[in-house]
Formats: structure tokens, sequence, C-alpha cells
């Protein structure tokens, strides 16, 4: 393998590696009945925030929950989410747009997005923004925690895995 294929093929498995940690999210794993905080801050928070949105794909249209005019409104929020959703910080003080979802099931777990819009953008808000957070729940039965440590701990194995495909990336560096 030439010095120019190695350096090519070396640039690939990097870029692959930085995407691939730049689009870690973050997890959260909860019991079925708990409360949980889902956490959203918007960035530059010095100017006040018009419209705050928690999404999750799964749903289509339907919202987990829609901020704006100061105050959650209910249109459009999907059905499993009435009564159960409401906002860290109702008047959502220093950017702070954390998510309290209550009594949490199984049907909860999925990833979570949080986007807002400053009130200085209030004329684009038909434009999609991205997430500023995105949080992936899990919502798992304790009995099913200890069953799975009990079947050989498939998560070792992944873990052992992944530093398999470290260890391999380094030593293809060494070889260059």
């Amino acid at each position: 393998m030439s010095a120019g294929t190695s350096a090519s093929l070396f640039c690939g498995l990097l870029s692959a590696f930085v995407l691939l940690v730049s689009a870690v999210q973050r997890n959260i794993t909860v019991e079925p009945g708990q409360n949980v905080t889902l956490p959203c801050r918007a960035p530059n928070n010095t100017t006040s925030i018009c419209v705050a949105e928690w999404s999750r794909a799964d749903l289509g249209t339907d919202y987990v929950l829609f901020y704006r005019e100061k105050r959650i409104d209910p249109d459009n929020q999907h059905p499993s989410f009435v009564n159960r959703v409401d906002l860290q910080d109702g008047e959502i003080k220093d950017g702070d747009v954390s998510l309290i979802l209550k009594h949490v099931t199984a049907n909860d777990t999925g990833t979570y997005h949080c986007r807002v819009v400053k009130c200085r953008q209030r004329q684009s808000l038909n434009i999609p923004t991205p997430p500023i957070s995105s949080i992936h729940l899990t919502v798992v039965d304790p009995s099913s925690l200890k069953e799975s440590v009990s079947n050989g701990g498939s998560m070792i194995a992944c873990v052992g895995h992944i530093a398999g495909l470290l260890v391999s990336a380094v030593l293809l560096v060494a070889e260059l």
C-alpha cells in the first residue's frame, strides 16, 4: 500500500470517527413511574425565547410540548403527553427550557429534540431550526436490567468490540 493510499485511508477513518463522536447524544435511563427532567438550555440566553418546542420524530407532527406567547400551547400536543409534561422553569428564565416528564412509561422511550426561537428571530418561525438538545430516553424495568446482566453482560461485549475497533485504528496509525 502506498503512502498516499495509507494517508487517504487514515483520513477517511479519522473523519468517520470524528463524525461518529460529534453525533453522540445524551442518554438518560429511568424506571417506569419516575419523573425525569430532560435538560435543555438555549445558547446565549440573554435574548428572550418566544417559542420552545420539544418533539420526538416518531410522533409525526404532534409535539411533546409547545411553548409560545409565554404559555404552553396544547394544540397539536400528542395525547400521551397531556397533563404529564411541564417546563422546569415556566417563565423560561436564563434560557432554561428543560422538560419535566411525569410518570414515565415504556412508551416514553425515544429520542427527544429541543428547539427554540428567540424573539428577535420571530419573523422566521416557519424555518425549521436544528435542535439545541437531543436526548435519548430509555425507560427500563429494573428486573430486565438484572436479567441482562445475568445473561452474560452483552454491554460488556459491546464495549469490548468498540475497544477492539479503537485499538485497530491506533495500529493502523502506527503503521503509517
